[in-house]
């Protein structure tokens, strides 16, 4: 028989864990909160991965380590870890620190549940229901449904599934056998895990029709009711249009009325559900017993794909408790007077030239260096023009200074998009971020 006697748990002694948990939040405090968020700080302090895996130790070894050692472990990794709380991080669609979206975030990691039935997260059941409701009402919904998921790509293929399911729903019973070709419609501009969706669901890319933007990467009604024509003479069953309000890199917004009159005409599917249980339910009966002792129709796992969910929505309850609607309408608007403001700052520099005038937070610009001013007609000035931003990109990324994300788009080479939505950002900020693009590229 095996020895039976108790082996000490360390874990579980309350005086260690409360110590260690108190030096790590003043790790966390000390590292990203106060240093984090300073401009006097790098945003990241770049390594080789080679080099950074021999710093971290990364190797796990089968002896534990002390305390002390695990303290300095959380000191690496915040270190060489990119602070996108930074005032100089505009790397993607997120960044900035809002404490009380923190402290929301640690009560979540802390209770640790898995928000799919109402006895295990009665709280943030409700919770998730009541801030679903704000939002539904914010685009001026009155009813409706919806989770919240892991990330934009995870959101659009509930969007294809759900579609598909309204249209042929005994695809989820006797598969794509059920199912005649389809087509779905979207613009080059849309998000690429529309593309990816349909590969995962079986649909397969070419089922994913690409509908004309114009020059501001909206979406061309006209010509998504040719598409549409189109798709039905080649035989297949048109079933949805993926619409995008805010685009990955231009922050385009598609016209949603004239689309959603084309959809009506058309009996297209344009993502606005009450689908999610019908389509996904699968009634686990180890999870979801229909004679529990409260309304069943708050175990809302089965509304999704994955069931174990983290909980997310305290983190924006909290802030939104704290901040009201009002402090969150005045983020979003300093966001977008930010915007404004650095693209009219750029109008008044030599180096730097709009891709188009922004129409969200997102700003796309070129820099064009010293070397290359004047030079528009030279018939290799976009092909230097696009080697730049990738060389200013090492510059800034390996000095620390800032981080701004770049990329080519169409026939477009390669510019800067800039995101601004921290909400800590000041004038002083654009500002910095043009004289340090000014100084990166000199001398190219």
């Amino acid at each position: 028989m095996a020895d039976s006697k108790p082996l000490p748990s360390l874990d579980w002694d309350p005086v260690a864990a409360e110590a260690l948990l108190r030096d790590v939040f003043g790790v966390v405090v000390d590292e990203v909160i106060w240093k984090g968020t300073s401009a006097s700080e790098k945003v990241c302090e770049w390594k080789e991965p080679e080099e950074l895996k021999q710093l971290l130790d990364l190797e796990l070894r089968s002896q534990g380590e002390s305390k002390e050692q695990i303290l300095e472990r959380c000191q690496a990794v915040i270190r060489y870890s990119v602070k996108t709380c930074h005032p100089r991080f505009f790397n993607q669609l997120f960044s900035g620190l809002d404490p009380h979206a923190l402290a929301g975030r640690i009560v979540t990691e802390s209770l640790n549940t898995s928000q799919y039935t109402y006895e295990i997260a009665p709280v943030f059941v409700l919770m998730e229901e009541e801030v679903l409701k704000k939002l539904r009402a914010l685009v001026g919904w009155s009813s409706g449904d919806g989770v919240f998921c892991p990330g934009g790509s995870i959101s659009n293929m509930y969007a294809v599934n759900l579609a598909r399911y309204q249209r042929f729903p005994d695809c989820k019973q006797k598969g794509l056998r059920a199912l005649p070709p389809l087509a779905l419609f979207t613009t080059k501009e849309c998000h690429y895990s529309v593309k990816k969706g349909a590969a995962f669901l079986g649909l397969g890319t070419d089922s994913v029709r690409v509908v004309k933007a114009d020059e501001r990467g909206k979406m061309i009604p006209e010509d998504l009711e040719r598409q549409i024509s189109l798709a039905e003479a080649e035989g297949a069953v048109p079933f949805l249009v993926s619409a995008t309000s805010g685009t990955t890199v231009l922050g385009a917004f598609d016209p949603l009325e004239a689309i959603a009159d084309v959809c009506q005409r058309r009996g297209l599917w344009l993502h606005v559900d009450n689908l999610l249980k019908r389509c996904h339910g699968s009634q686990a009966s180890y999870l979801f017993q229909q004679d529990k002792f409260y309304d069943v129709a708050l175990d809302t796992g089965d509304k999704v794909v994955q069931c174990g969910r983290r909980v997310d929505c305290l983190k924006l309850w909290l802030m939104w408790k704290a901040q009201g609607g009002q402090g969150l309408e005045r983020r979003v608007n300093q966001a977008f007077a930010l915007a404004r403001y650095l693209a009219e700052e750029m109008k008044k520099r030599e180096g730097f030239e709009l891709v188009m005038e922004p129409e969200f937070v997102n700003v796309c610009f070129w820099f064009v260096p010293p070397s290359l001013r004047g030079k528009q007609e030279s018939l290799d000035y976009s092909e230097r023009l696009a080697k730049v931003a990738p060389v200013l990109k090492e510059r800034m990324v390996k000095e620390g200074s800032m981080m701004i994300g770049y990329q080519p788009h169409g026939t477009r080479g390669n510019f800067f998009r800039l995101i601004v939505a921290n909400p800590a950002l000041t004038q002083a900020d654009m500002d910095f971020l043009l004289d340090e693009l000014e100084r990166l590229g000199q001398d190219l």
